[in-house]
């Protein structure tokens, strides 16, 4: 008993998947065993060279020509998993209707059931725009060839509706397996999407997280270097806090990689209130909200209120720096703004780098927004907006 292999998803694939082709010695059976079912219309031409009364030459010529049709059609009919030209596709069905013309006039009636693998064979290796067209004339040419071999209007009525039922059903199996494609095609990109989408929040998270903590632990570093050997026990303050700040950035990480860290503005508030102690500015910070704020909000404003602090702190050796946090009325409803202002020298680069980039990100994408620039020859302001209802 042959096994069944089940894929990530528990798909079955003992048999083919659609619109693709076949991986394995089992799936090739399979996918011949249904193409082979529409041989059986040659059912007939076998009779008729068996039992048909031809001479040994007409059976021999005859058994040829059959042996060659079937094997350009199954040819064909099994490549059409692969793109091939139009045009090689068009030589080879007219190929297989010049070899059903002639078996047709020259053995009789019989054959003309050999049109009706050619209308299916053009309805699965051609585009609809074509097929549907190469159908209709394959029909045709049944019709006519009919005419013009003895007794072949009897087999004519069922004919006609096989070839046409037959060709433009396999146009429709041909359309739903293109439409699979397509289908397998765009659930790869957007899993590409998202994948790209977390890569970016990570590198956004990460970039917020270690920026500040490492400021602080460089910061706090150079102060307990300064205060040796003069002032051993805060030095020893200095070091036990970097000890502090690298413990919880662990955890941060740790937090931010398991998909959980959520910063909350009341823990970045005191956190900045140490950063800029340690830092020598002078801190004017307002009191957290009393109310509760939407959780993307407070942690899109949390994140802001972080980048903000570490850029002060590493870039703009200001002497003050003020922190508002407060509501507006606007058309479009109520929206917290956060305002973070110094009096540095502001001669840093001008152009945004990869935290005030992932700041932009995550406030747009709730409808928000952040401006920042410099504010005269000392001073820069960063605001952060995001709206208190959901856009």
């Amino acid at each position: 008993m042959t096994p069944v292999v089940l894929t990530k998803e528990g798909e079955d694939r003992s048999f083919p998947a659609v619109a693709e082709p076949p991986e394995n010695r089992r799936q090739k059976m399979v996918k011949a065993l249904w193409i082979s079912i529409w041989l059986f219309y040659l059912s007939a031409p076998v009779t008729d060279l068996v039992s048909g009364g031809h001479s040994l030459g007409a059976r021999l010529l005859g058994g040829l020509g059959l042996l060659a049709f079937v094997a350009w059609y199954l040819m064909l009919v099994f490549r059409t998993a692969r793109r091939m030209p139009v045009r090689r596709v068009l030589f080879s069905l007219a190929v297989l209707t010049a070899q059903a013309t002639v078996l047709s006039l020259a053995l009789g009636r019989e054959w003309l059931v050999l049109f009706v693998n050619v209308s299916i064979c053009s309805g699965a290796a051609l585009p609809a725009e074509y097929s549907r067209w190469t159908v209709l004339g394959a029909t045709a040419l049944l019709a006519v060839t009919a005419n013009a071999v003895p007794g072949g209007t009897a087999y004519l009525a069922g004919l006609l509706i096989p070839a046409l039922m037959g060709g433009y059903a396999m146009v429709g199996i041909r359309a739903m397996i293109r439409t699979t494609i397509e289908l397998r095609e765009a659930r790869a990109t957007v899993a590409q999407l998202a994948a790209n989408e977390e890569r970016l929040r990570m590198a956004r998270d990460l970039h917020d997280l270690l920026g500040h903590s490492l400021s602080l632990i460089t910061l706090k570093s150079e102060l307990a270097g300064r205060m040796l050997p003069g002032q051993p026990e805060a030095a020893a303050q200095q070091v036990a806090d970097i000890e502090q700040v690298s413990r919880q950035a662990l955890v941060d990480v740790r937090e931010a990689v398991s998909g959980y860290r959520r910063p909350t503005l009341p823990g970045e508030l005191a956190g900045a209130r140490t950063a800029l102690a340690a830092a020598g500015v002078l801190a004017d910070l307002p009191r957290p909200p009393a109310d509760d704020l939407p959780e993307a909000a407070e942690s899109a404003l949390a994140w802001s209120l972080r980048e903000a602090v570490t850029n002060v702190v590493r870039h703009s050796g200001a002497k003050h720096c003020r922190v508002t946090l407060e509501t507006h009325q606007t058309l479009d409803g109520p929206v917290l703004e956060l305002t973070v202002t110094d009096d540095g020298a502001s001669d840093g680069p001008s152009t945004p780098g990869n935290g005030l980039t992932g700041l932009t990100e995550r406030l747009e994408a709730l409808g928000g927004g952040l401006s920042a620039g410099r504010t005269g020859p000392r001073g820069f302001t960063l605001t952060a907006r995001v709206p208190l209802a959901p856009a």
